[in-house]
C-alpha cells in the first residue's frame, strides 16, 4: 500500500491540508479560511478554536477526497504561520484569549521602551531579529501585562504560550512542543546556542515556564489521537511556513533564492551552517533542523503583499476577485504616475518603521480602477526588490534567480513585473504548494519516505520561467519613483 504524508498548511486566512505520495504529487486538497478580527485601529486577531476546527475540518475533507485509509498516512508535517502568539491553560488546554496575529501592531510602545532600555543590540545579536512588534515575545509582554489574573497563574506554571505550530500540535498530540524555525522568531530564542535565553525572558518579564520544549523540526512531535482523523498518526514534522517554502523549493545549498507571495512577501536566502549577521537591517533566522542540528537563513518580510490585492477587494471593492486585477492591470501601459505604499500595518524590511501608513501618490483626474489595481501589483514587486537588493548586499554575491511561489505567483503580469524590477528570472516550480510540500518533506524524512534529502531536489521541478525584459534605464527611474514614495509615506506616518 502506497505511503502519504498529511501537511497541514495553517496560514493567515485559511487552514489547508494537502496530501502528498512519494513522488512529491498532490494526492488531494482542502482549504477553509477563517475570520479575520481587527478590534482597534493596528489590531489583528485570529479565535484559536476556530484555527483548529478549519485546520482538523480540512485535514478530513483531504483524506475523504483522497479515498483512502488513514492508516495510509506515514506521518503528519506542520507549516504554520510563525509569530502569531496563542496561549490556553496548560490543565484544560482551553484558549485564554484570542492569538494575537503576527500582523498585530499593538506592542509599538512595548517595543520603543525596550530600546531606550538598550535591550535591541542584545536582541538581535542572539536572536538575529530586530526590536518590532512583529515577532512574537512583545505579544507575550503584552498579554501578561493586561491582566494580573493571566499573570499570576502564568508564574504559577498554569499559562502555555505558543506559536501557532505548538497550538496544532497540542491539539493532535497533547504536547507543548515547537521547532528551531518558529522558535528563532519568538525574539526569546538564541540561534547560536539552540535554546531558549533565560536572560531576555527575564529582561521581558516572560517566565520561561510558558514556553514549549524545543525539538529538531524533522523529528517525532507525539501521535494524533485516533479519534481525530481515524488512525494514530505521528506528527514528524514542523517548519514556520516561510522556512517550510525554502524546504518545498529545494533550497539546500547556500545561496538559493525563493520568494513567497502571501498575505505578506517573504524572502529568503540559505546560508547552511553560517550565521550571517545582515548590515542591511534583514534577519537572521533558523531555516530548519532536519535532525543534524542547524541550518539558516537571512530574511527579509514585507508585511502587505497579497493583502494589497485583498484589500483592492474586500475594502475599496474594486475587484470583484484576485484574479480580477491581473486582468485590469493589463488593460493599461502603466499606473499613470501613480504609487501606493502599501504600510497599513507598518513597513517591514529593509525599513523597520511601525509608524508608516498606507498612502498612494500621483493621484489625477485621470486615476482610474485599472491605474489603482496596477500599482497595488506593483507594489509588491517594489518591495519585494527592495529586500533582494539588501540580501545582495549582506551576501556579498548576485543573485542569479529567485524561485517563487504562494498564491500571487500564479500572476503572470505581476512575475513579470517583478523579474523586470529584479533584472534577473524568476522560476515557478511545478508543485505551487510549496509551503505544504516543505512540511511534507521535514515529515517524510523522518517518517523514512525518502532516504536523505537529496532526493527533494529529485523531486523539484520548474514549471514557467519569467524572463526579465525590461531596460536599465526604464527600471532605474520606476525604482527611483518608488523610493520617494515609500519616502514620503514615512514621513506622514511619522517615520524617518
Amino acid at each position: 500500500m502506497e505511503s502519504y504524508i498529511l501537511a497541514l498548511d495553517q496560514g493567515t486566512t485559511s487552514s489547508r491540508a494537502i496530501l502528498f505520495d512519494q513522488a512529491g504529487r498532490e494526492a488531494a486538497m482542502s482549504q477553509k479560511p477563517f475570520t479575520q478580527r481587527y478590534p482597534k485601529p493596528g489590531w489583528v486577531e485570529h479565535d484559536p478554536e476556530e484555527i483548529w476546527a478549519t485546520q482538523i475540518s480540512a485535514a478530513r475533507e483531504a483524506i475523504a477526497k483522497a479515498r483512502i485509509p488513514a492508516s495510509s498516512i506515514a506521518a503528519i508535517g506542520i507549516a504554520n504561520q510563525r509569530e502569531t502568539a496563542v496561549f490556553w491553560d496548560r490543565d484544560t488546554g482551553a484558549p485564554l484569549g484570542p492569538a494575537i496575529v503576527w500582523q498585530d501592531r499593538r506592542t509599538t510602545e512595548i517595543c520603543r521602551r525596550l530600546s531606550a532600555e538598550g535591550l535591541e543590540k542584545i536582541i538581535t545579536e542572539r536572536t538575529g531579529l530586530l526590536l518590532d512588534p512583529y515577532f512574537s515575545a512583545t505579544k507575550v509582554m503584552w498579554f501578561l501585562q493586561s491582566n494580573d489574573d493571566m499573570r499570576a497563574r502564568a508564574q504559577r506554571g498554569g499559562v502555555c504560550f505558543g506559536t501557532v505550530d505548538s497550538w496544532l500540535v497540542h491539539r493532535l498530540t497533547g504536547q507543548h512542543l515547537t521547532d528551531p524555525s518558529n522558535a528563532s522568531r519568538t525574539m526569546l530564542y538564541d540561534i547560536r546556542r539552540g535554546a531558549w535565553d533565560s536572560e531576555l525572558a527575564a529582561a521581558m518579564g516572560v517566565p520561561v515556564s510558558l514556553l514549549p520544549e524545543v525539538r529538531p523540526s524533522s523529528s517525532a512531535f507525539g501521535t494524533a489521537d485516533r479519534a481525530l482523523l481515524g488512525a494514530e498518526i505521528p506528527v514528524c514534522g514542523v517548519l514556520g511556513d516561510q522556512q517550510a517554502a525554502l524546504l518545498g523549493q529545494a533550497c539546500l545549498e547556500p545561496g538559493a533564492v525563493k520568494v513567497t507571495y502571501g498575505t505578506g512577501c517573504f524572502c529568503l536566502l540559505a546560508t547552511g551552517r553560517d550565521v550571517v549577521k545582515s548590515r542591511n537591517r534583514l534577519l537572521t533566522t533558523i531555516a530548519w533542523d532536519l535532525g543534524d542540528g542547524a541550518e539558516y537563513a537571512l530574511e527579509g518580510s514585507v508585511f502587505i503583499g497579497g493583502a494589497v490585492v485583498q484589500w483592492l477587494r474586500d475594502e475599496l471593492r474594486i475587484l470583484s476577485s484576485a484574479a480580477e486585477s491581473e486582468t485590469l492591470a493589463r488593460a493599461i501601459g502603466d499606473t499613470g504616475g501613480v504609487y501606493f505604499v502599501p504600510a497599513f500595518t507598518g513597513l517591514g524590511a529593509p525599513w523597520w518603521d511601525p509608524d508608516a501608513r498606507g498612502s498612494i501618490f500621483g493621484l489625477t483626474r485621470g486615476t482610474r480602477q485599472e491605474h489603482l489595481v496596477r500599482a497595488g501589483l506593483e507594489s509588491i514587486a517594489f518591495q519585494t526588490r527592495d529586500l533582494v537588493e539588501a540580501m545582495q548586499k549582506d551576501a556579498g554575491r548576485s543573485i542569479r534567480s529567485v524561485r517563487v511561489d504562494g498564491g500571487a505567483s500564479t500572476n503572470a503580469f505581476l512575475m513579470q513585473f517583478q523579474a523586470d524590477v529584479l533584472g534577473v528570472p524568476l522560476v515557478r516550480p511545478r508543485t505551487f504548494e510549496t509551503t505544504a510540500l516543505g512540511a511534507a518533506f521535514a515529515a517524510g524524512l523522518r517518517a523514512g519516505l525518502w532516504p536523505g534529502r537529496e532526493r527533494l531536489g529529485e523531486i523539484w521541478q520548474a514549471d514557467a520561467i519569467f524572463e526579465p525584459s525590461m531596460d536599465a534605464v526604464t527600471r532605474g527611474a520606476l525604482v527611483e519613483r518608488w523610493t520617494a514614495a515609500v519616502r514620503a509615506a514615512r514621513s506622514f506616518g511619522g517615520g524617518a
